[in-house]
Order: structure tokens, then sequence, then C-alpha cells
């Protein structure tokens, strides 16, 4: 059993740590482990946290703590039961105490997409979009998303909801006139419908490369405990508009449209016609960064986690370029502008 102490892990319930040591005994002799080098992996925005430990042959695994009731790991195990039946290079579950949150998982490896696309040549990058993309189009044909929870309009609108309450309310201090109220409504509404006139398929939710390894076979996937049967162009805007990188549209269109050919040949129900793909993405897009204008805000205010928050000029960049390009969606523009201002988000560029 590992010491309370060990490298990098702090513990501030100590009930939960006794248990964590319980749970994790009886594994050591039946995967061989070495309880001495338990260490700290990796946290995330969540309460789950992330421990590596060795194992035969230098073979490290992982550790996944997610307390109840901040986190269900059900979800997890569910669904890389389905990654795995379609084939797809996810973590396998070894162990599970699915009452306490602890599973012992495969490694695929320390190597994010994020990482190793900020360091990528523009060849590299592009075989690593690729796989990615080929991986993608392979889940929304072979996940089943017949048992995943609804993408409805209920779950669009609570997730554009946290944009006026943390980002506009919270972190800037601004209170709507009922003219802006009535103009937000009408965007949410419009981005809703639009959502939801797609095709829906198994949406990872956060098809991104801080959530993609560079492994074999490529990429491997991560942090898709939260997959709903949705829009099918969510996942494609999730990978070219990211929290953390970001790409010039030269680029996006190109890997969106190989993503779009790719997809038609699988039989999935894209559009005849590129451009009302595009114009579904962008909208889906501006969707999600909304939700995550407000989700960052919300870690800060609420969770304690500042830095996200740095990340936020990107956010209104996408946007702003979004509703400038559509005219049913320039209303937005008016609401997004002061709050980006405060940000400097005019000196920032995409890159």
């Amino acid at each position: 059993m590992p010491p309370p102490t060990a490298p990098g892990i702090a513990w501030a319930d100590a009930a939960r740590e006794a248990a964590f040591h319980q749970w994790l005994a009886p594994l050591v002799a039946q995967h061989r482990l070495d309880p001495a080098s338990l260490r700290a992996a990796s946290a995330d925005a969540s309460f789950r946290r992330y421990f590596r430990i060795d194992g035969p042959g230098g073979r490290s695994l992982v550790v996944m703590d997610a307390p109840p009731p901040q986190e269900d790991v059900r979800p997890f195990v569910r669904i890389a039961g389905l990654i795995d039946a379609a084939g797809l290079h996810g973590p396998q579950v070894l162990a599970a105490d699915e009452s306490q949150g602890f599973l012992l998982l495969s490694d695929l490896g320390r190597t994010l997409y994020l990482d190793a696309l900020r360091e990528a040549t523009p060849a590299q990058a592009d075989r690593l979009m690729r796989d990615a993309i080929k991986a993608l189009v392979h889940w929304q044909v072979h996940v089943d998303a017949s048992g995943l929870p609804p993408f409805d309009d209920a779950m669009l609108q609570r997730e554009m909801a946290l944009f006026p309450e943390w980002c506009v309310q919270r972190e800037f201090g601004v209170t709507w006139t009922d003219k802006q109220q009535e103009q937000w409504r009408q965007i949410a509404r419009r981005l809703a419908d639009s959502a939801l006139a797609q095709p829906t398929v198994a949406v990872h939710r956060d098809w991104m490369p801080r959530n993609l390894m560079v492994a074999d076979p490529n990429p491997g996937i991560l942090d898709f405990q939260d997959a709903v049967r949705g829009p099918l162009s969510y996942d494609v805007a999730s990978m070219l508009r990211d929290a953390f990188l970001s790409w010039e549209e030269e680029r996006e269109i190109d890997w969106a449209a190989r993503y779009w050919e790719q997809a038609r040949q699988a039989g999935l129900p894209v559009p005849e016609d590129f451009g009302e793909f595009w114009r579904g993405l962008e909208w889906m897009g501006l969707q999600r960064h909304l939700k995550v204008l407000g989700i960052f805000c919300r870690l800060k205010h609420r969770d304690g986690k500042p830095t996200y928050a740095q990340d936020l000029p990107r956010f209104f960049a996408y946007a702003t370029k979004v509703a400038l390009r559509y005219r049913e969606l320039t209303p937005l523009l008016p609401l997004i502008e002061p709050l980006s201002g405060m940000r400097g988000e005019v000196a920032y560029s995409l890159r």
C-alpha cells in the first residue's frame, strides 16, 4: 500500500484516502502493481483526478479518482465499452468500484494531441488532424447512440444559459435590459433550432486536442463520459475551433471538407452541399462557444480554477467572427462586443 504522502498526491478527505487504499490493495497482486510508484498524473475541469501506477514490464496503468456525489463513473464505464465495441482506441476498464468512484484503466500514453500540435510542423499537424477526422467518422458510424441521453432543446438551452449567468453577470457585472434579454432569447432560439434540425449521431461533446492522445492506433480517446445523441456537426466544430488552440480559417475549411467527404463516403447523413454543412457547423460551434464562455467563468468563480478564464478572448473572437458572417446572428454583436472589449479582444488574434 502506498504511503499517505505519495509524491504529488494530496487528500482533503482522510476517509476517502483510506477507502482508496483499501480498494487498491487487492489489485496490487492481481495486476502486479508497484504501489510505491503511485503518483499524480493529471486533473481536469471536473472533480476527477488521475494517478499513474507502474505494472509489470515497466508498463503503467492509470487510476481515476472520481468522488461521488460530484462525479458518477458509470457513464464512463458504459461508454468505454461502446468505444471498445466500435473498434476505437480508448482506455480499457480493468477494475471498477462504481459506487466509490475508483477505476483502474489502461494507459493511453503521455502525449496529448494539444501538446503535439503546438510543436508540430504544418505537415505533422495535418497528419494528426487527418487521423482525428478518420477516427471521428468511425466513431459516428460505429458507436451505438441509441442508449445515449438526447442532446435536446432543454439541454441546448441550459448550456447557453450559462453565458448570461456566469460570463455576463458574474464575470463582467453586466445586467442586460429587457430588450437585450429578448435579443438573447431570439439568438438562443435560432441556435437551438439549427442544432435540432441536424441529423443525430453519437456525440463525444469534447472531441478536441486536449482529449485525444497521440497513440497507436491513433488517436487515443479520453473524456467521453458526457457523450450524448445529438447534432452531427458538434464534434467537428469542437475539433476545429478548440478551447486551447486555434487555426487559420483556410485550414479549418480544408479539414472540414475532408471530414465531409469521408462522412459522405461512410454513409453519414451530411448535407449534399458543403456550404450548408459549413453553416451548420459554424452555428453549432457558436452554441458551444457561448456555453464554454459560461463554463470557464463558472470554473473561475464557483470552483476556484481561474486559469481557464485566460482563454475567454479566444471564444469572444470565435463568436464575433460567426455573428458577423450571418445576418440572423448579428443581434448577438452588441451583446458581446462590450464584454470582448473589456478583454482586449480587438488585439487578440486567432493563432
